[in-house]
């Protein structure tokens, strides 16, 4: 769940200077409460009331019919394939820093060869999965916890200020610091897609998240702020900019484990993406819109093999795009799932009072109004602020999912 849902601090530098080193750090400790937080709850309580595979999915549509559980799944998976290569993308990304020439075809092909290799160790199932994940968030954490360590005795600058560039219109300020905040806190309900292949999912999962949350603020929150008080240099920040920062205050070869760092970051974000999105083809398969055969299993490894090589092509195809054009419109999409989520919650509440629910989101009515409503309003706001790419492409991928409906309706109906 961590290594899907942060894996590390990689990711928010470009938020520094676009919406400040104050308001950056404030974010990392504000929009967990009217994001994650509460779409944490909504999780922890809808999977302990339904752990069934394809999580979300089948939440939306017990909650409010065949349309909308359709759309939760379509989007779902479209935003996945977005994802997955956008982490390929990254990873190669960062390779370039070490053999530039990786350009052109010789980029694609590195992005495909890494997804080729996740979508093997995904084949190989859960379990695997998980031990591959631990390996690479030890990795990752080691050098970052070594950065923060060296900087205490750099501490000589306040990372609260300034708190917004100077300069700046506060809505645009506002509205992409958020937007990027977002992003960074997403996908706490995404792990429900493989409940029924975890032990004890009513109370591993209230757990897991119990500690995933409070981890992912500290992982984002703390690096930032132990660098910025350290180095003070808030304008020079940009993407991949924690490499630099390590660098400075420890020498090279800390700047180069970094570097090695933010690039595994990627593969274990690639690496839970393809566990817990592929999960979704499989569901919806079962259920009668996409064809049995992506339904079907590994003879050894019991997993949905198919859907998970038929994923990671995808990926490839779309891996040939930039990294902000991906990400802009795979926040619509992310966020459309997030909604429907949310709101089953509610749904559920009202419709099927007496259904069991090993943990319930606390505090009554006004529990549910938060959890419900907050990640609603953040949703608005964000999308409002979307760059000009995705205000085109995001309203676009959401209406093609009613077009699959109508076409995937009719062969569920045929079969």
């Amino acid at each position: 769940m961590y290594s899907y849902t942060t894996a590390g601090p990689f990711g928010l530098e470009d938020q520094v200077t676009t919406a400040g080193p104050g308001m950056t750090l404030l974010y990392h400790l504000l929009i967990p409460f009217f994001w994650c937080i509460p779409i944490s709850l909504v999780a922890a309580e809808l999977t302990t009331a339904l752990p069934v595979e394809g999580g979300f999915y089948r939440w939306s549509r017990v909650a409010f019919g065949d349309f909308w559980g359709f759309l939760a799944g379509w989007w779902n998976w479209c935003a996945s394939f977005l994802l997955g290569a956008a982490s390929a993308v990254l990873f190669t990304d960062y390779i370039k820093f070490f053999f530039p020439q990786v350009a052109g075809w010789r980029h694609y092909l590195v992005c495909v060869a890494i997804i080729a290799v996740i979508a093997y160790v995904n084949v190989r199932g859960i379990g695997m999965v998980g031990r591959v994940a631990t390996v690479l968030e030890i990795a990752i954490l080691l050098p970052v916890a070594a950065m923060c360590l060296m900087s205490v005795r750099l501490w000589h600058h306040n990372p609260f200020v300034p708190l917004i560039p100077p300069h700046k219109p506060m809505f645009q300020v506002f509205g992409v610091g958020l937007a990027l905040g977002i992003w960074l806190y997403s996908g706490y309900e995404q792990l429900s897609t493989v409940a029924e292949e975890v032990e004890d999912p009513q109370r591993t999962y209230p757990r897991a998240l119990a500690w995933v949350v409070p981890l992912s603020i500290a992982t984002y929150f703390v690096p930032a702020a132990c660098a910025l008080a350290a180095l003070g240099n808030w304008q020079q920040w940009n993407t991949g900019y924690f490499s630099e920062a390590a660098r400075l205050i420890g020498g090279p070869g800390l700047g180069f484990a970094i570097t090695i760092a933010a690039a595994i970051t990627s593969i274990a974000l690639l690496n839970s993406t393809v566990l817990t999105t592929t999960r979704m083809p499989f569901a919806m398969a079962e259920d009668g819109y996409f064809p049995p055969a992506l339904a079907r299993t590994h003879s050894r490894f019991g997993t949905p093999w198919l859907a998970i090589v038929l994923s990671a092509a995808v990926y490839c195809l779309v891996a040939w795009h930039s990294l902000s054009q991906l990400i802009s419109v795979y926040i619509w999409l992310r966020i459309a799932t997030t909604v429907l989520t949310v709101l089953s919650a509610w749904q559920l509440r009202r419709t099927r009072p007496d259904m069991p629910r090993a943990f319930r989101i606390p505090c009554g009515k006004a529990g549910l109004a938060y959890a419900v409503v907050a990640p609603i309003v953040m949703s608005a706001v964000a999308l409002l602020a979307s760059d000009r790419f995705g205000l085109i492409w995001g309203p676009v991928v959401l209406l093609l999912g009613i077009a699959a409906y109508g076409v995937f309706r009719r062969r569920a109906a045929i079969n």
